[in-house]
């Protein structure tokens, strides 16, 4: 599956933004989740478990996602690893 970066961006931010109801315009790459918006952990979680699934990933519990841009260079570096 061959997928560009913009289309990856896209679909993130998509995916984040169904969660709260935010408009995407305003997840920005440097937007913290959870200072700029309000997310809490369940909301991290439900995001987490879709882009999963969409892009077939993992994301260990580990990861340190803080940001928009740091779920969007996850999936980005994993999903081109992981098709190669």
């Amino acid at each position: 599956m061959l997928t560009t970066d913009r289309a990856i961006e896209t679909e993130v931010i998509r995916i984040i933004s169904k969660t709260k109801k935010i408009r995407p315009v305003h997840l920005r790459a440097n937007k913290r989740l959870s200072q700029d918006f309000g997310f809490d952990t369940v909301d991290v979680v439900d995001i987490i478990l879709e882009l999963e699934k969409n892009f077939q990933i993992t994301i260990p519990d580990e990861v340190p996602i803080d940001t928009v841009g740091d779920f969007i260079n996850y999936v980005s570096a994993h999903v081109y690893k992981e098709a190669s």
